[in-house]
């Protein structure tokens, strides 16, 4: 079995690997301006996606072009979260070089996919070879998968984004299927996350705290799983925020899989809790200006009804902008947490109001990773999606792991 990095080697972002010159592994985008995508454009027979994030799903259907039709294999969540966000790219980006697919390369998904449960095998038949392939739940999203991928010889585990501890959405991942080599995500390497229950009292206190002050709360977040991670926290701490964005279709899409939540009706209750933002007629600078909590998207502030409320509310020390995610290099959110400026309508500006990063990543941070290794001992550990996936790997090689980080572009053996 060989493996081709295509995206997501020391990086976040884009992530893509190519099993075999045949069976690909994700296809996604790195959110930057310009936003980039894999390095060259592979013509795969069957492509597995491991959930429905921009970075690893977000070039999808660009694979559809002229007569190329692979087998596009996915969970339910994933398929439909898949549609969600190409159509929110072509709203930013269609009918120009930034968007590689349109709007009929996202029709032609429904001709091509097959939708797989948890821990079902199913046969992925690419470049003549008849892979075996399983999805186990990942604990990251609803819908997210570890890829195993089986061809008789070697059993190749791609992590895709997981977690082992639990959220409110979902349940981190148990799974520790049989492999003899993994792709792992390293995203925290060197991060250890704050219990989880603590970020969310200080998040419902600080935002409690900045409401009584008479100012405002925007909450950058992510239109999948932060979005409803935060509806969630809301509603358990009697919170009533407003919800903007694709955030809003997408709670409206996750209620449509139950069985992939690991409370629906707590999702239930926090949807009726929240007040869902049309837009229309001025809404949005009304909000920002009623001492609101504002649930909003984008994650990273690259776009979306974020930039209606941060012009209203920037410029005051008693509003509170709170960053809940990780923000890539390069993107306005990274700019906002590490030099407290933003561009708005194309000239950069200091942000008065006040910023504040709170950790609820859907990502294992160092402990988790080293504790889902730690499972792998005997096999070959390929370390991919972060940014110091080079100290990690040499830090899993001190401990007896055979570890390293792939670089984009290197093909390699297993």
């Amino acid at each position: 079995m060989k493996v081709e990095f295509l995206g997501g080697a020391r990086e976040v972002g884009r992530s893509a690997v190519l099993v075999d010159d045949a069976l690909l592994l994700d296809y996604g985008l790195l959110t930057a301006e310009p936003p980039q995508y894999p390095v060259r454009d592979p013509e795969p027979d069957a492509v597995v996606v491991s959930h429905g994030h921009l970075d690893h799903a977000g070039a999808v259907p660009a694979l559809l072009k002229g007569d190329r039709r692979p087998t596009v294999h996915w969970t339910p969540p994933t398929a439909d979260l898949t549609r969600t966000l190409a159509r929110d790219t072509l709203k930013l980006h269609g009918n120009s070089p930034l968007c590689p697919f349109s709007e009929e390369h996202v029709a032609r998904l429904g001709e091509v996919e097959a939708r797989h449960a948890s821990e079902e095998p199913f046969v992925a038949e690419a470049g003549g070879t008849e892979y075996e392939v399983t999805l186990f739940d990942a604990g990251h999203i609803p819908g997210s998968a570890h890829v195993l991928v089986d061809d008789g010889e070697t059993r190749l585990l791609y992590t895709g984004d997981f977690h082992t501890d639990d959220q409110r959405l979902v349940s981190g991942t148990t799974a520790r299927p049989d492999a003899d080599a993994v792709i792992c995500e390293s995203t925290y390497a060197d991060v250890t996350h704050e219990d989880r229950r603590a970020v969310e009292d200080r998040w419902a206190e600080s935002v409690r705290t900045t409401i009584w002050e008479g100012g405002t709360v925007v909450a950058p977040a992510f239109a999948i799983g932060r979005t409803q991670e935060l509806m969630l926290v809301a509603e358990a701490n009697g919170l009533t925020p407003y919800v903007d964005g694709m955030g809003i279709e997408v709670t409206r899409l996750l209620r449509r899989h139950p069985e992939f939540l690991r409370d629906p009706e707590a999702l239930r209750r926090a949807t009726g809790a929240a007040r869902f933002v049309t837009g229309r007629d001025g809404q949005r600078e009304r909000i920002a200006a009623d001492n609101e909590l504002i649930i909003t998207t984008s994650g990273m502030l690259a776009g979306g009804p974020v930039h209606s409320y941060l012009p209203e509310i920037r410029a005051s020390p008693t509003n509170l902008v709170t960053l809940t995610g990780y923000q890539v290099e390069g993107t306005p959110g990274r700019e906002l947490q590490d030099h407290g400026r933003l561009a708005i309508n194309g000239r950069v500006r200091p942000v008065g109001a006040r910023v504040e990063s709170y950790d609820f990543s859907a990502h294992a941070d160092r402990e988790g990773l080293e504790s889902f290794v730690d499972a792998y001992r005997d096999a070959r550990v390929l370390v991919n999606h972060g940014d110091r996936c080079e100290a990690f790997a040499e830090d899993l090689r001190e401990d007896g792991v055979a570890a390293s980080a792939p670089r984009i572009g290197d093909r390699i053996e297993l």
